[in-house]
Parts: structure tokens; C-alpha cells; sequence
């Protein structure tokens, strides 16, 4: 990857992913979306503009649940479950971000029997705590790289301490600039 990839869980919101959609078309940046399942189905309108847009959709979960906190027959069912309801929006993900990130044992098993790849990330943005957008800036800019893969959240999920996602948008834009400054692009995950 010549560029960064910013990625975004637990949306889609519509109004936080519309106006995060509209600033990316604006940045002719693609991006990679991890959405709740169950929020997906809610807005399929959102999906349908995101891959339109050239954006790449990946699993997250149908539950917003640790995988740690579970068993693998729990975490079959919750990903078989997501899988297809993101299939009935034509949405066939390779990419996988578990909830926080965490996993257990079976996780890769569990991966590999939907032929999906997990994925972290190697800046997390914090943007769930609600902290500025220069705050959040400042504490990643250093780490925004080449291959870099970004956390962010267009939807309020679980655990968020914030009440909008305004200060991720003026995030998006201070990041945008700071890999153009750079010669990078924005990507989604390939």
C-alpha cells in the first residue's frame, strides 16, 4: 500500500456516515468500513452508496460482543449471522475487524472457515472518548505512514463516551492533509 488506509467501525449512522461519505467524496479518498451488522440491514442505503463510491465494506460483527467473552459455537453464529445479512446488501467482505479488536483462539479458526482476513490496525485514533480532533491528530500524526491502517468510528458504538462523531470528520480532513503533505493517498484495504 503507497498510501494510508483510514478505517471506520460500528456505523453505518446516518448522519454521521452520510456527512463522513460526502467529506470522502469531497477528498476523492476511499476508505474501509467495518459496520454492525444489524446497522448495515437498518441503513442498506448507506451500504449501497459506500460501495458505489468505490469504498471497501468489511465484517465486524452482528453483535457488538469481545470475542474473548464467548464461546466458538457464539462467535460461528454471530459471524455466519453477519455474513449473511451483509450478503443480502451484496456485500461479501474479505477483510475482518473483530469488536475492540480483541480476539480469542478460535478467532483465526473461525476466519479462515469464511475465508476472511483479520485486521487491526497501527493508529487508533481514540476518537470513541470524545477527544478534539487536534488532540487526536497530535497524538497520531507521528505514526501516519506509509501501510498505515487508521481506527476510527462513524457510528456510536458500545462503551463510546462521545455523543456525535463531529471531531472524527474534522479528524478525516487534518489526516487527509497531513498524507497529502506527505505524498500519500487514502485507501481502502486490498
Amino acid at each position: 500500500m503507497s498510501g494510508i488506509a483510514l478505517t471506520f467501525d460500528d456505523g453505518p449512522d446516518p448522519v454521521w456516515t452520510t456527512r463522513l461519505l460526502a467529506l470522502l467524496a469531497d477528498l476523492d479518498a476511499r476508505v474501509t468500513f467495518f459496520p454492525i451488522a444489524s446497522r448495515a440491514v437498518a441503513h442498506p442505503d448507506l451500504i449501497a452508496r459506500m460501495l458505489r463510491e468505490g469504498h471497501a465494506v468489511g465484517l465486524h460483527c452482528d453483535q457488538h460482543v469481545r470475542h474473548s467473552q464467548r464461546d466458538v459455537a457464539w462467535l460461528r453464529r454471530d459471524t455466519r449471522t453477519a455474513l449473511n445479512l451483509l450478503a443480502c446488501m451484496d456485500v461479501r467482505p474479505v477483510f475482518w475487524r473483530t469488536p475492540w479488536g480483541d480476539t480469542a483462539s478460535w478467532s483465526v479458526r473461525v476466519a479462515v472457515e469464511h475465508g476472511l482476513r483479520l485486521v487491526g490496525w497501527t493508529v487508533d485514533t481514540h476518537d470513541w472518548r470524545g477527544d478534539s480532533a487536534e488532540e487526536m491528530f497530535d497524538a497520531s500524526r507521528a505514526r501516519i505512514e506509509p501501510g498505515s491502517i487508521v481506527l476510527a468510528h462513524d457510528g456510536i458504538g458500545p462503551g463510546a463516551r462521545r455523543r456525535d462523531a463531529l471531531q472524527t470528520l474534522r479528524y478525516v480532513q487534518l489526516a487527509a492533509a497531513h498524507a497529502r503533505r506527505r505524498g500519500l493517498s487514502l485507501e481502502a484495504l486490498a
